[in-house]
């Protein structure tokens, strides 16, 4: 996709600072990192979002996750990481190319606050397990 900015990371137009690569993803430094050691993990086929992965290229982007993440607690000895992933711009999406950032978090004053407030369920178990089944009927074999 010629008006991708992530696609044209991948085709080498645009610079980067590239992390890893294989035959299908390709792992950058974010250029607006949110802490040290933020990189991005990208398929190298453009889609748009998690619904339009296959499964294959699901895999071959998560074989790679526990690589990039373990390289990071070694080289920056976080106390945590977040992994991030938006779809939509609803939820944040600002580049439509899917991406999975790696976020090392060193302390509670990094600014970063993913907590949100839970609370006791309105639905019985009765409509959770309707939800359920409802979600299962739409699962793709």
């Amino acid at each position: 996709m010629t008006s991708c900015i992530f696609c044209k990371i991948i085709e080498g137009s645009i610079p980067s600072v590239k992390v890893y690569e294989d035959e299908h993803v390709f792992a950058f430094m974010d250029i607006m990192p949110v802490t040290k050691g933020h990189v991005l993990l990208i398929p190298k086929t453009h889609r748009e979002n998690v619904y339009d992965l296959t499964e294959d290229e699901a895999s071959n982007l998560f074989a790679v996750a526990p690589k990039i993440a373990r390289a990071l607690k070694e080289e920056f000895k976080p106390v945590g990481m977040n992994l991030l992933q938006n779809n939509g711009a609803f939820a944040g999406q600002s580049v439509f190319h899917f991406h999975l950032h790696f976020i090392p978090r060193f302390d509670e004053t990094d600014g970063i606050d993913f907590k949100w407030d839970t609370k006791e369920s309105e639905l019985g178990a009765e409509q959770i397990q309707e939800i359920a089944k409802a979600i299962q009927s739409n699962l793709v074999k």
